[in-house]
């Protein structure tokens, strides 16, 4: 067996249910029905009755089968997230030793996806080092396949046992209260993990509207997410080169305002794509409800060429810009990186006050992601240094 490279396994479940699963163990949807066991369902209707139709090589409905992920930070999880609280959702990690059972299977995507493979225990478990490297990334896309692989999964027939279960992940404090108040002091480590769940590390709130938070940009629920460019044409590193790859439409339409000289320094441009990041990211996204079905991209200038230093006074340019023309533009949340920090070799010393100053006169929700590659002080984040001492 590969037991020591398997790493453990996950199950996303709404917190109400987790009295009975440290009771009962893990179990599969069949059996919840068959025993008319109370619970609190995470997943769309639609997806459950889809999964019931799939079979495994020996004939049996998923339905009969405890489903656990490789990787829960993944479409399912993405998709249950706008469509529920996310501090009544938890994660529960689960010890990798169920792979050695011979009963299992473990499938190369998401279990009701049909070019997935459900593969019995022993073939399966031979294909883990492969699942793993597919799983271990941070976005995906339905083109290349990555969006269905992440969802691997190990299928468990009829029950997890509770014994199994080593670690229960929340997305907050708050959520952690309320998990020990049902778990046996001692028995589970109870970790908040904002990360896991997509949400941010929130490092300061200069004003009612503007956060400052450290985390992944790009699963920001805000309308319109600004990405740092320059005006050549160029995105070949850092969070432009994400952009790039993950939504390359932004790229086209941005090369063609490079090549038509109509981005230059102070006047960013707003591309507003016909497609939403939630239809992008969720598992199923047809039958979501309560998504943003609408994500805006703010094409930012931050240096004239890309092999220039980043340019503090285009930047605070732009930030003007901005201010004069979020309303008019129809800009209903904004998150931005910290312009200019990161391959543009500024100090958030110096941007931070330069983005603040002006963001802090919006009134719509705003969040700014802090360069991930340098520890900022706190004492660089207090409302005095970014807006100024008495404000």
């Amino acid at each position: 067996m590969l037991r020591g490279h398997i790493g453990p396994l996950f199950y996303i479940t709404h917190i109400d249910n987790l009295a009975s699963i440290l009771q009962r163990g893990i179990l599969s949807h069949q059996r919840i029905e068959e025993e008319d066991i109370p619970y609190t369902t995470v997943y769309d209707k639609e997806i459950v009755a889809n999964r019931g139709a799939m079979r495994t090589p020996d004939g049996r409905s998923l339905w009969r089968f405890a489903n656990l992920y490789f990787q829960p930070r993944n479409p399912m999880l993405y998709r249950v997230l706008h469509e529920k609280p996310v501090d009544d959702i938890v994660i529960l990690a689960v010890q990798p030793d169920i792979v050695s059972r011979p009963d299992i299977f473990i499938s190369t995507g998401n279990a009701a996806h049909s070019r997935s493979d459900i593969l019995p225990a022993r073939e399966g478990v031979k294909r883990i080092p492969d699942i793993r490297r597919d799983v271990d990334i941070d976005w995906w896309t339905e083109a290349d396949g990555s969006k269905r692989r992440i969802m691997a999964e190990c299928l468990v027939p009829d029950v997890v046992p509770a014994r199994l279960i080593r670690m229960i992940y929340v997305p907050s404090h708050e959520a952690a209260a309320r998990v020990q108040a049902v778990a046996e002091p001692g028995d589970l480590d109870v970790v908040p993990d904002p990360r896991m769940f997509f949400e941010p590390f929130q490092r300061s709130h200069p004003t009612p509207y503007l956060s400052i938070v450290q985390g992944d940009m790009f699963f920001s629920r805000m309308q319109t997410l600004t990405i740092s460019v320059n005006c050549v044409g160029v995105m070949g590193k850092g969070l432009a080169s994400r952009a790039k790859y993950q939504f390359p439409a932004v790229y086209v339409a941005y090369q063609d305002l490079c090549r038509k000289r109509r981005l230059r320094m102070g006047k960013p441009h707003l591309y507003k794509p016909e497609s939403s990041l939630a239809s992008e990211l969720a598992d199923e996204p047809s039958s979501l409800r309560g998504a943003n079905w609408e994500t805006w991209f703010l094409l930012f200038p931050t240096k004239g060429h890309w092999r220039y230093r980043g340019d503090i006074h285009g930047i605070e340019q732009g930030m003007q810009w901005l201010r004069d023309n979020y309303k008019s533009e129809g800009i209903k949340s904004l998150a931005l990186p910290a312009l200019g920090c990161g391959l543009g070799w500024l100090e958030w010393r110096d941007v931070g006050p330069v983005l603040c100053k002006p963001l802090s006169a919006f009134d719509i929700p705003v969040q700014i992601y802090l360069p991930a590659e340098k520890d900022i002080p706190d004492e660089l984040l207090t409302k005095d240094f970014l807006l100024g001492p008495g404000t």
